[in-house]
């Protein structure tokens, strides 16, 4: 069965559990209430739908109330910004799976499945544990699930609201965004003027100084997303957002961190070929040092505009690596003409 299809399978049997057991628990039975925030475009939320919930469900039965709600959907949407506000989450900890029991509020595909059980067996301990306090929530419980269409004006809506609440990271990923965009645009209308710097110029270390730090961003950020902690993000942008996000994966299974680790490694080992290697083979490696540090900029651009128009957040490690990689295009630009030159 495919797996989007489980995913609505165990949907459907968390909604329909929460709507036919909340009369046929007997009153002198602890029951454990708890919201889900999830969205369908979401790996982790996938991960805790299907491997996370079931067992729980199914060891403690009609004592365990989970009610999902989508927050691609409208009335999600507003549920989603009103427990933001009823529980005062910081933006670093904004994103799905976001599960609320009682006033505990856990985040991602970590701290739930470590943290939920235990909540579980502490609240029926204690007599149970009640719905949370979220303004709206009794009435989502009673409405009947929204359409699955969405109409263009309302898709419109969403991508103004997503940019706004991130804002000043969806800014600054603007920012960079354009400098990239301006960057090779320079370039492209530059490339046959002299180059900057010739090829003992020390600004032609910043190629493997910058291939070493952006190793270790796209190492950490790999570390994040395969072990599914929580990222350590600073003042501005909401990296764990972004790292909990589909976009974070390639092809469903191959994070973008390790895809980012092995093209700074291919620029290094293409920047010291070029230095160290065989003089015969000098002009090859160099285009091939442009070629991975042109594809290293198109595809951080394709991600840098993800972050404020799609996912509506932004990872100030994510934009770092981009600065990183559109700076090495520039300095390997230099070198490909200095190559050129040579013909």
């Amino acid at each position: 069965m495919p797996r989007k299809t489980k995913v609505i399978l165990m949907l459907a049997l968390i909604i329909i559990s929460t709507f036919s057991a909340v009369r046929q628990t007997q009153a002198e039975e602890p029951v454990i209430y708890a919201v889900l925030f999830y969205s369908t475009t979401c790996p982790h939320c996938e991960q805790v739908i299907i491997d996370v919930l079931p067992p729980l469900v199914e060891k403690y039965g009609l004592q365990l109330q989970i009610f999902a709600i989508n927050t691609f959907e409208e009335t999600g949407n507003n549920l989603y910004h009103a427990a933001i506000d009823e529980f005062e989450i910081p933006d670093d900890r904004r994103g799905v799976p976001t599960l609320i029991v009682g006033e505990h509020v856990l985040v991602g595909g970590f701290e739930i499945p470590e943290q939920f059980p235990g909540i579980i067996k502490e609240g029926l301990a204690q007599g149970g544990i009640d719905w949370p306090n979220i303004p709206g929530l009794e009435e989502a419980r009673n409405a009947p699930p929204e359409s699955e269409t969405t109409p263009a004006n309302t898709v419109l809506v969403t991508v103004k609201e997503k940019f706004q609440q991130d804002l000043a990271g969806n800014i600054v990923s603007v920012i960079v965004l354009l400098g990239m965009l301006a960057t090779l645009v320079i370039l492209v209308m530059n490339f046959n003027k002299p180059p900057i710097s010739n090829q003992d110029s020390p600004y032609q270390l910043l190629i493997p100084v910058l291939a070493v730090i952006g190793l270790f961003i796209a190492g950490y950020l790999s570390y994040v997303e395969m072990t599914q902690i929580e990222a350590v993000c600073g003042p501005v942008g909401h990296c764990n957002t972004v790292q909990q996000s589909s976009y974070a994966l390639l092809f469903d299974f191959l994070p973008v961190g390790v895809l980012g680790a092995i093209g700074y490694v291919a620029i290094l080992c293409a920047w010291f070929f070029h230095k160290y290697g065989p003089k015969s083979w000098n002009r090859q490696i160099t285009f091939a040092l442009l070629g991975f540090t042109l594809f290293g900029t198109f595809f951080s651009i394709y991600l840098t505009f993800l972050e404020p128009f799609v996912i509506g957040a932004s990872c100030m490690w994510c934009l770092a690596s981009a600065v990183i990689i559109t700076i090495q295009l520039w300095f390997s630009t230099d070198l490909v003409k200095l190559a050129w030159q040579k013909k």
